[in-house]
């Protein structure tokens, strides 16, 4: 009696089988986590693309914003001459990779992805990531949130060359 279905019974001392040749089915490949990244990085441009033509501003920039948080984890634990990528989160992340690229292009584009980040995420400031301060805050308008969705598109553009 073959109960499990394998085509084998133990049968003390023996092992016993049916002699069925059943084919073992080989599944598709799988696509490589560098394909799947790859999507994900394309399909979250084009979201944010859509909700920029729907002229959905905040989501647009929010979009890209978490895109280039997402990119920038692509850098942990990545060695380097003077020491390796520690840190989890965008802003830990590249604080180590500017300190381990001073004076360098690298450095000074990560300057700036800081000061757009901190920009957006701030209440008084783009109010996009925290939210906006109720007082002070102002929307959005298409040019800023277009130069933002590009601006944010370029860093991530470089930073992946970069990896």
């Amino acid at each position: 009696m073959y109960e499990s279905g394998s085509g084998y019974q133990i049968q003390p001392p023996n092992l016993v089988t049916t002699n069925l040749q059943t084919q073992i089915v080989v599944p598709p490949r799988a696509p490589s986590l560098d394909e799947q990244a790859q999507e994900m990085i394309q399909k979250s441009l084009k979201d944010s693309e859509q909700l920029l033509s729907e002229g959905r501003l905040r989501p647009a920039v929010q979009e890209i914003l978490w895109l280039l948080e997402t990119v920038s984890t692509a850098f942990q634990g990545l060695a380097t001459e003077t020491g390796s990528v520690q840190g989890k989160y965008f802003n830990k992340i590249v604080a180590d990779l500017r300190k381990h690229n001073p004076g360098t292009t690298l450095d000074q584009v990560l300057s700036w992805m800081i000061t757009l980040h901190g920009y957006l995420s701030s209440p008084t400031g783009g109010g996009i990531r925290h939210g906006a301060d109720l007082r002070a805050g102002i929307a959005t308008t298409p040019d800023e949130a277009r130069l933002f969705c590009n601006l944010i598109r370029s860093y991530i553009t470089f930073l992946l060359s970069e990896h």
